[in-house]
């Protein structure tokens, strides 16, 4: 009887000693992440900032910022990308239409998008339709293009007169171009939206007017990581969580934190080609927070929401077919 009491004894450890480096190693499960060029990132760059990742034992293998969701959906398709704060638009483009296995597992702010217009030529909305108006937006599907379709919708406007106007390039190429003169009127994500205003240009519409309650970006990753390290994601949720709320209470903090590390990653952005652009456009505090204060950072989705944003772009064309949003979503880990 003893003896069996030493060997259960013997097999109890062993059970705690491999559960526990099974735990170990799930924690520190490696993980390649992409983040958006932009204010709408917030939480990533502050948890990177000020050591919440490294805190909760996560490990970065790759840590990549790309000046569109467009453009980073596309990097999904890499096995070395298993995390991202993307835009919910582009998140369900590559859903829907690349077959990308990914879930919703938290968002990170609503709103985010803006129009913005040269006062001299663009007075109302209904101007966007006069011939010889140049509006800058980015590429078809994008969450902007989205905001713009939107716009034309709820406010009555012909989109065959608008479209006809619309010149697609991405943000940095828009600045440049207002700066140029080249541009009366842009759709633009934050923080481009503000520095739009910085260059003479006045914010005629924000994402809270064109769509109420609407989801601007989210934390997604694939479902592997979901299904071989469930505690990776829960980590990854918390420290997320973490960092929005220290930008709540902190928004002057973050405004700085945030632009210092765009103004010094401007040389790493992707694609690569954008990079020169991006250097030549000062991002500083005062403008951070301007833009900042256009978003409203928080973790909670919306499934009615999410819903509303895939059948209308299933209604648009933009998704081969429009599907349940709980298809997408995977919001056990939110607090």
């Amino acid at each position: 009887m003893k003896k069996l009491h030493v060997l259960l004894t013997i097999l109890l450890l062993i059970f705690l000693c491999i559960g526990g480096c099974v735990q170990n190693q799930e924690a520190n499960a490696p993980l390649g992440v992409a983040i958006e060029f932009t204010d709408h990132a917030a939480c990533a760059y502050i948890a990177q900032d000020r050591g919440y990742y490294e805190e909760s034992g996560l490990k970065l293998s790759a840590y990549e910022m790309y000046v569109t969701g467009t453009a980073l959906a596309a990097a999904l398709s890499r096995g070395d990308i298993q995390v991202a704060y993307i835009c919910l638009v582009p998140a369900v483009s590559a859903y829907a239409n690349a077959g990308v296995p990914i879930k919703i597992v938290s968002g990170t702010h609503k709103y985010g998008y803006g129009l913005a217009v040269n006062p001299d030529k663009v007075n109302t909305i209904q101007d966007l339709e006069k011939p010889g108006i140049h509006i800058g937006c980015v590429q078809t599907g994008s969450a902007a293009d989205v905001a713009l379709q939107k716009t034309i919708d709820k406010y009555g406007l012909n989109r065959e007169k608008v479209m006809k106007n619309v010149q697609q390039m991405n943000p940095p190429k828009q600045i440049l171009a207002i700066q140029a003169g080249k541009l009366d009127a842009v759709f633009l994500p934050e923080h481009w939206a503000t520095m739009a205003e910085g260059c003479g240009f006045e914010m005629l519409l924000t994402a809270r007017d064109i769509w109420p309650g609407m989801q601007g970006s989210v934390l997604i990753v694939k479902e592997e990581l979901i299904s071989s390290h469930p505690e990776t994601v829960r980590k990854l949720v918390e420290a997320s969580q973490k960092a929005t709320d220290w930008v709540a209470a902190n928004p002057t903090a973050a405004a700085g934190i945030i632009a210092g590390q765009l103004q010094s990653a401007e040389s790493q952005v992707f694609p690569m080609d954008v990079a020169d652009t991006a250097k030549q456009l000062p991002i500083t505090s005062d403008l951070m927070l301007r833009s900042m204060n256009r978003l409203e950072y928080n973790t909670e989705i919306d499934p009615v929401i999410v819903q509303q944003t895939i059948d209308y772009m299933g209604s648009l064309g933009y998704i081969k077919s429009s599907f349940k949003a709980e298809s997408i979503l995977d919001l056990r880990f939110i607090k």
